[in-house]
Formats: structure tokens, C-alpha cells, sequence
């Protein structure tokens, strides 16, 4: 099944009349997560995200949304344990909200609360967090989802503003990065852009004044200096792939014995 918006398998609205008996477990991990390279940042989360994560910026049709990079290759995501732990003292919001999500409607003035069913915590068996009260009502479990994902809604429509400005600004360009592997292996990662410091510099000191008063000016000194985390992210690969090859060669190694 194709995934929505990234992890989402199965996001449907949040009702009484279908998750009237729900409940929800807290995750043991973060397995639904394993199979991404990036997700998007809110503008709010540059200042903590900037020292563990590399921040870049793609294009979503005609916007620019900010993101952070979890991997090199496209399906993996290199901040997770073997047992699907984050690897990181901030986790990004859009990794916290799951397995809740807003849908907006096609004129933009709803939002509703959905789910992803596919979320192994969602159960009927009085297992963690009820959804509803038994009078039909939603729980105090989700009014604080619903705070949370507004609040995140808020910062959405901050963070899209800002993307706006620095396109029109014309700031950005395509990045790539390539490397080699210790195995010889050659990867890229690219389909991202990052901020072009010349065109930085060159804006006019009425442009970087405004910039300066929204906060703008900061969040892309901050995209910029977590470009250093990329030999972090290299590193995370080197080490994944030389647990690969470890693990690969003693499953091999018995049946070498046996055969001989």
C-alpha cells in the first residue's frame, strides 16, 4: 500500500461511531519510520534541530517546505537502533504527532482529526490511552492530540510563509552530495536545496532588515550550519553498512564450516 504524507499506511478520521472502544498504546519504537531519508521541519524546530541534523529544503509543487535529512539512500532512515530506537535527542514534531495527522478539506477552512490504523498501539482492548468516553465523547487523551496538532497546524502555515519568501528571494538551489562507501560503493543524495550564501550576501540591507525582524535571517544561518552534520550523516551509513557486513559474514561463516 502506497504510504500517505511519508508514514501514514492508513490515516482515517478520528470518530466515535468507528473508534468508540479504541484505545492507544504508546509505541515501543519507531519502526514506522524506517523507510524515509527526511521529514519536514517546522521553522520553530531550527534552533534544536540544527545541532544534530542536516536541514534542506524541498519543493512540494509550488512551495518550499523546510526538512530535516534522516539517510542518504532513499529507504532508509539512519537515526533509528536495531531495535527502532531514536538516535537523537530531538525527535522532529512530525515524527512526535504520528499516529495522528490532520486532513484538510479542499477548500482549505476544515481540519479533520485522522489516524492511521495501520498503527500497531491502536487497539480494543483497554490497552493505554482511551479515545472516547463511554458517553461519546472525546477523552482527555485527545484533546491534547488535538492542541498538539494545532498548535503544529500554526507553525505549518508560519514555516510555509517563510519557505515563500526565500523563493521569491531566489536564495535557493539544487544540492548533491556523493560519496564513496569503504566498500567501494558509490551514493547520492540529492533532490534537496540549500540556501546559496553569495545570493545571501548580496541581498540589500532592507531585505536583510526584514529578514532580521521576522526571525528569518536566523533560521537560514541555521539551515547553513547544519550543513556540518552531514559527515554525521555519512558516518551513520558507514557504520549501518559495516554492521550489514558483519552480520552477513557470520551468518555465512557456519554453513562454510558445514561444508567443509
Amino acid at each position: 500500500m502506497t504510504k500517505q504524507l511519508l508514514i501514514y499506511e492508513s490515516a482515517v478520521p478520528v470518530s466515535s461511531a468507528r473508534h468508540g472502544t479504541a484505545s492507544i498504546e504508546p509505541s515501543k519504537g519507531y519502526n514506522f519510520s524506517a523507510g524515509i531519508n527526511a521529514v519536514p521541519l517546522m521553522a520553530v524546530e531550527f534552533l534544536r534541530a540544527a545541532s544534530e541534523y542536516v536541514i534542506v529544503f524541498t519543493a512540494a509543487g509550488d512551495e518550499v517546505v523546510p526538512a530535516v535529512v534522516l539517510g542518504i539512500r532513499s529507504d532508509q532512515n539512519l537515526y533509528l537502533t536495531n531495535d527502532a530506537q531514536w538516535q537523537a535527542k530531538y525527535i522532529p514534531a512530525f515524527i512526535r504527532r504520528y499516529p495522528f495527522v490532520f486532513s484538510t478539506s479542499a477548500d482549505g477552512k476544515t481540519l479533520t482529526l485522522c489516524i492511521d490504523e495501520a498503527f500497531q498501539g491502536l487497539n480494543r482492548d483497554g490497552l493505554g490511552q482511551r479515545l472516547f468516553g463511554d458517553d461519546g465523547q472525546p477523552a482527555p487523551y485527545v484533546e491534547g492530540v488535538l492542541k498538539f496538532l494545532q498548535e503544529y497546524q500554526a507553525q505549518y502555515e508560519r514555516t510555509r510563509l517563510f519557505g515563500k519568501r526565500i523563493k521569491e528571494l531566489g536564495l535557493l538551489e539544487p544540492m548533491q552530495a556523493q560519496l564513496v562507501t569503504p566498500q567501494g560503493g558509490k551514493l547520492s543524495l540529492n533532490g534537496f536545496l540549500g540556501v546559496n550564501r553569495v545570493k545571501l550576501r548580496a541581498l540589500g540591507a532592507e531585505t536583510l532588515a526584514l529578514l532580521a525582524r521576522t526571525d528569518e535571517l536566523e533560521l537560514l544561518y541555521l539551515h547553513l550550519y547544519s550543513m556540518r552534520n552531514f559527515d554525521d550523516v555519512k558516518d551513520r551509513l558507514f557504520d549501518a553498512l559495516a554492521a550489514t557486513s558483519a552480520a552477513s559474514a557470520a551468518e555465512a561463516s557456519p554453513s562454510a564450516e558445514a561444508a567443509a
